[in-house]
C-alpha cells in the first residue's frame, strides 16, 4: 500500500503516445502477450510480434486472430541471430520482451531448457538493441518471484536480494542481472531506457497453460471432472491480467518522458488482495456456476513457496500504477470470460469488453 499522501490518480495507457509507434513484442503468442498485442493494436501501434507458436489448444493468440492485428513472426529468442536480424529490419522504437518460460513446474522438468529461455533469450534481445538508433525504449518482464523468498510478511521491495528455489525462479533472477548490466554497461549510454517488470500472479480469461490455478479449474470443470488443489493455503498477490499490462505501458510512457526512471518496478495488487489459493478457487467456483474441487490435506509435488508479498509504493508514486479492480471482481470477469467463451462468444470481443471496462474503470 502506498503511504498516505503517496497515492496518485490511477495513470492511463495514452493511445496518443502509442499510435503508430514501432514496437517490437516477444512473447505476442502467450496469455499476457497476446492480451498485450491486444491493446497495443486498439492503441493504433505498429506491433511486431515474435514468439514461438502457441503452446495451447485453445490459445487466445488464436482463438482472438491476433495475428490479423499485428505482423506475427514465429522464432526463438534462444537464435541469437534470428533476434539481432529482427530488430535490425523492424528499427523498433520500443521493446516489450515477454518471451519466457513461465511455468514453475515445467521448469523442474526442463531446468536448462528454462534458463537457456529466461536468461540467454533475454541477453540475445538486449544485445540485439546495441546500435540500433530507433529504440528509445526497453521493458523486460519478469516476475515476483525474483527475490530471496524467505516467506515472510514483509512485502519485498525492489532493492531487495534476488534468488530463487525453483529452476524458473533462479532463472528470471539471473535474467535481472543480465537486464541491468546491459543497461549499464551498454545501453543507457545509447539513450535506451531499460526497466524491468516484475508482477505478481495473474488471472483472466483466454489462458490455458498447464500447472496454473484457473486455467486447470476450467479444464475440470468444464469436463465435470473434479479439480485436486495441492496447494491450497498457498497466499499470492493476485491481480487480473489487465492491471499489470497497463503497468508496462505506463512505464514505458515514462520512460519515454524520463530515462532517468530505468530500473526495476513491481507491480501488485492491493494488500487486502493477497489471498490464499482455498479463496481464490472459491470465488472462482461461485463465478463459473458449476464444479467439484478436492482439496489436498498436505503440500505435493516439487517445492513452490507458500507466501509472497511484494511492496508496489514505487511503481504507484512515480508511474501511478494503482490497481482499479479488487479481487472479487478480477475473479468475476475471468470466469464470466470463460463461460461466455465456453458459450460461443468470440474471444477478441471479450477481450475488447474487458480492456474498455478497465480503461472506464475510476
Amino acid at each position: 500500500m502506498s503511504p498516505p499522501g503517496l497515492r496518485p490518480a490511477p495513470a492511463r495507457p495514452a493511445a496518443d503516445f502509442w499510435r503508430g509507434r514501432r514496437v517490437l513484442l516477444t512473447g505476442h503468442t502467450g496469455f499476457k502477450g497476446a492480451w498485450l498485442a491486444l491493446w497495443l493494436a486498439r492503441m493504433g501501434a505498429r506491433v511486431t510480434g515474435f514468439a514461438l507458436p502457441p503452446e495451447t489448444v485453445p490459445a487466445l493468440f488464436s482463438a482472438a486472430a491476433i495475428a490479423d492485428l499485428v505482423d506475427s513472426r514465429f522464432g526463438d529468442v534462444r537464435d541469437a541471430d534470428a533476434v539481432r536480424a529482427l530488430v535490425r529490419e523492424v528499427q523498433p522504437e520500443i521493446v516489450l520482451h515477454l518471451a519466457a518460460q513461465a511455468l514453475v513446474r515445467e521448469s523442474y522438468r526442463a531446468p536448462l531448457e528454462t534458463f537457456a529461455t529466461n536468461v540467454m533469450g533475454t541477453a540475445h534481445v538486449l544485445d540485439a538493441l546495441r546500435g540500433v538508433e530507433a529504440v528509445k525504449v526497453a521493458l523486460v518482464v519478469t516476475t515476483d518471484k525474483v527475490y530471496a523468498n524467505r516467506e515472510w510478511l514483509y512485502p519485498y521491495r525492489e532493492a531487495d536480494p534476488l534468488g530463487g528455489h525453483d529452476p524458473y525462479s533462479a532463472s528470471k533472477a539471473a535474467c535481472e542481472m543480465a537486464v541491468e548490466s546491459w543497461r549499464l554497461a551498454f545501453l543507457a549510454e545509447q539513450g535506451v531506457a531499460v526497466a524491468s517488470a516484475r508482477a505478481g500472479n495473474v488471472i483472466g480469461g483466454g489462458d490455458w497453460s498447464a500447472d496454473r490455478l484457473i486455467p486447470d479449474a476450467v479444464r475440470a470443470w468444464g469436463a465435470g471432472e473434479i479439480l485436486d488443489v495441492r496447494r491450497p493455503r498457498a497466499v499470492r498477490p493476485w491481480q487480473h491480467v489487465l492491471e499489470p499490462l497497463a503497468g508496462y505501458l505506463v512505464a514505458v510512457e515514462h520512460l519515454w518522458r524520463d530515462p532517468a526512471l530505468a530500473g526495476a518496478y513491481n507491480f501488485g495488487p492491493d494488500s487486502a488482495d493477497m489471498a490464499a489459493v482455498r479463496s481464490v478457487i472459491t470465488l472462482a467456483r461461485a463465478g463459473y456456476g458449476k464444479g467439484e474441487t478436492r482439496f489436498a490435506a498436505d503440500e505435493t509435488g516439487p517445492h513452490e513457496a507458500g507466501l509472497l508479498a511484494i511492496e508496489t509504493v514505487k511503481a504507484r508514486t512515480l508511474l501511478g500504477a494503482v490497481p482499479r479492480w479488487p479481487l472479487e471482481e478480477a475473479v468475476g470477469r475471468t470466469m464470466a470470460w470463460y463461460a461466455a467463451f465456453d458459450g460461443g462468444a468470440d474471444a477478441r470481443a471479450l477481450c475488447a469488453a474487458d480492456i474498455a471496462a478497465f480503461e472506464a474503470a475510476p
